[in-house]
């Protein structure tokens, strides 16, 4: 049954809210009156519900400005509880309902609409494919295994595991790259202050001497020109260019292109490919110790992998293991992997525990991602002081080589 929040008066005359499950909202208002309460409004708790739909792997199916999304850190919670719940003994159903006592109303409508969908027949994995914007295809595809397996707590254990791994990971480089994304924009903001409001009345007090001004002056007077006259215009084409090139990317032919460029372009190919690698031998090691088909978990593999690029390459492979070749062949073929990779996965199939091999692989390649974004950030830092301390001397230099040109000429 679907749930709807409400909200009544009571006997006293206080207005209390909540949550109910009932077929309809004229039942979700007979079952408050029944009650006691007086309804003043039952909505629907989950009013942007996804429609159902097969997988799509095209780009348009990811896209859809009504999706419903949590944060990731509450899908983190739910499955761990989830877990906890179902290794206790608990039906689906009923852990759903304890669940969503303790969550945000949109949340907790989303869970007692699963919860609804179970009680009227359907799978559990079946009930999460209402929300594909919530519950990945990896989510799914574990979850759907371990029904069919009776291992369910299991695979939820291992599941929720994963879902922690990636937040966490989410939130290092978040946390890593604040620092230097706040000292850029503060230094940019004082720099082009100064260049509005402080030296055109420095330089004009140089003019009006009439002195010839040094070339780094004369530079520096025209860049603070440049900048009030045409600031506001170079804003605004930046900020009509970041737009229009988001409406290009919308399209999903030029996204794969722009994709492609990425994957394949020397200066990003390799972090690129390393971001994505590590996605797919994650997501590919869930599933594969979660029991899932190989050709069922490497399309699921596929559908999260960010990069459309990549993700047409590992759909050309599952086809090539669909029509027999090996996977270590197949993505040898793809040519989007590193080798050490292939390596994992070829001594996995060789010695029967691809799971355990992929899970080691993916666990390597996120070690040298973290590795290389600690990198990355620790020589941002520095190169953005490095760079806004030279414009800084620069100004500095161009307004003390005019007074100490005055001060010769005076001294003599």
């Amino acid at each position: 049954m679907p749930a709807f929040h409400f909200k009544a008066i009571n006997a006293g005359g206080k207005v209390t809210s909540g949550m109910l499950e009932a077929a309809s909202s004229a039942a979700a208002r007979q079952s408050l009156r029944s009650q006691g309460l007086l309804p003043l409004e039952v909505a629907d708790a989950a009013p942007e519900k996804a429609a159902r739909r097969p997988a799509d792997r095209t780009f348009a199916a990811f896209r859809g400005s009504r999706a419903v999304r949590i944060p990731l850190a509450a899908l983190t919670l739910i499955t761990r509880q989830m877990a906890t719940l179902l290794a206790a003994g608990l039906r689906v159903e009923d852990a759903l309902s304890a669940i969503a006592l303790g969550q945000p109303p949109k949340i907790a409508g989303i869970l007692l609409t699963v919860r609804g969908t179970v009680l009227e027949g359907r799978s559990f994995a079946a009930a999460l494919a209402d929300y594909p914007q919530v519950f990945s295809e990896l989510y799914r595809a574990s979850v759907r295994a371990g029904e069919q397996s009776g291992q369910l707590d299991q695979v939820m254990s291992h599941l929720a595991s994963f879902v922690e791994n990636r937040a966490r990971n989410r939130q290092t480089v978040q946390l890593a790259l604040l620092y230097p994304m706040l000292l850029a924009v503060v230094s940019l903001t004082i720099i082009v202050m100064l260049m509005v409001f402080v030296i055109p009345d420095i330089m004009r007090v140089f003019s009006a001497r009439g002195a010839d001004l040094p070339f780094l002056t004369r530079a520096l007077i025209a860049g603070s020109d440049l900048v009030r006259d045409y600031g506001a215009i170079v804003l605004g084409v930046t900020v009509l260019g970041i737009a229009g090139f988001r409406r290009w990317l919308a399209t999903g032919e030029n996204r794969l292109q722009w994709h492609r460029m990425l994957a394949t372009w020397r200066p990003t190919a390799r972090v690129v490919q390393r971001m994505n690698s590590a996605q797919f031998a994650g997501t590919l090691a869930t599933l594969v110790q979660s029991r899932v088909p190989l050709i069922e978990a490497l399309q699921a593999a596929s559908d999260v992998t960010q990069n459309l690029f990549v993700r047409a390459r590992v759909a050309d492979a599952t086809e090539k293991v669909r029509r027999g070749s090996s996977l270590k062949r197949a993505m040898e073929e793809a040519g989007v992997f590193p080798a050490m990779l292939i390596a994992m996965v070829a001594s996995g199939e060789a010695g029967g525990h691809l799971g355990d091999a992929l899970d080691r692989a993916a666990t390597d390649q996120q070690r040298d991602l973290d590795a290389w974004v600690r990198a990355l950030v620790a020589l941002v830092e520095p190169a953005i002081l490095l760079v806004m301390g030279g414009v800084v001397m620069i100004m500095v230099l161009a307004i003390l080589l005019p007074i100490v040109s005055m001060n010769n000429l005076a001294g003599m």
